[in-house]
């Protein structure tokens, strides 16, 4: 194996939800393929088509030519045009067509990163135009297998893997996007800390604490008399981060304590996904 030992957790979480994803789709007759998920106006089809599409470029072929209908109306921004157009090129294709193309896919990407020799800092090719290294790319591939193999898990009423490899890259991924989300998005005042108490699968505590000038920093230590205490389960924060939830859909599943417009600030701001 010449993959950097940098970069194997990232190629083993998603080999892991890319194998899960091709178990769950693998047996679906053809109007299974139309259900909806949890991505606004994404099918089940959709969304493999996404994940397809994402593996490909990171295979280096070139993206699809190929103009997009007017009246898709959960598009409205350029990042949402780019990640269309791999999913609306494939919206005519039948089931077989679609597992017979992610198995082809998951075939030539584990035969990339078995040969792969490049270094976690080599620039690749990246969504718009974008530069990351091979290990934020890498990464990133992680995150979003596993995110997208939750939502095919909610769109079929398949739940599992919550706490599987991919879960982990998720965690910490989402948690490098709380120091923002309560500092600057939410508003916190200097000086002041917030937690959160995370438990179920995947279990955290961690603390923001927002310094004089305004900057949030996160730790795993506690804090004596936080601004506000979140307590929820992983499931839940997860799915509040991603955007796939509002928190009025899930207060239930919230313990708030502290200052209540804070609490509602935070909550507002929590999805950190595009």
């Amino acid at each position: 194996m010449s993959l950097h030992p940098t970069l194997q957790p990232y190629a083993d979480a998603w080999t892991h939800s890319i194998e899960a994803i091709s178990e769950l789709v693998t047996p679906l007759v053809e109007g299974e393929w139309n259900r909806r998920t949890p991505c606004p106006g994404w099918s089940v089809r959709d969304l493999v088509s996404h994940v397809i599409g994402l593996d490909c470029e990171m295979l280096g072929d070139p993206r699809p030519i190929h103009t997009l209908p007017r009246d898709l109306f959960h598009v409205t921004n350029e990042h949402q045009r780019y990640m269309e157009m791999q999913v609306d090129v494939r919206r005519h294709h039948t089931a077989p067509e679609m597992t017979s193309e992610l198995e082809y896919t998951v075939i030539r990407r584990n035969r990339q990163l078995r040969n792969e020799s490049r270094t976690p800092e080599t620039k690749v090719r990246g969504p718009l135009g974008s530069e990351p290294t091979l290990e934020e790319a890498m990464r990133n591939r992680a995150f979003d297998v596993w995110v997208h193999e939750q939502d095919l898990r909610a769109a079929l009423g398949r739940p599992g893997n919550l706490d599987s490899p991919g879960a982990y890259i998720a965690r910490d991924e989402l948690l490098t996007a709380l120091p923002k989300v309560v500092a600057k998005n939410a508003g916190a005042p200097a000086g002041s800390a917030v937690v959160f108490d995370v438990h179920g699968p995947v279990e955290f505590l961690r603390t923001v604490r927002v310094d004089a000038e305004g900057r949030g920093s996160i730790d795993g230590t506690p804090s004596l008399g936080p601004a506000v205490t979140l307590t929820l389960d992983w499931e839940t924060y997860y799915r509040l981060a991603c955007g796939r939830v509002t928190a009025d859909v899930v207060k239930d599943r919230i313990k708030a304590e502290g200052d209540p417009e804070l609490t509602a600030a935070i909550l507002l701001s929590f999805a950190v996904t595009p």
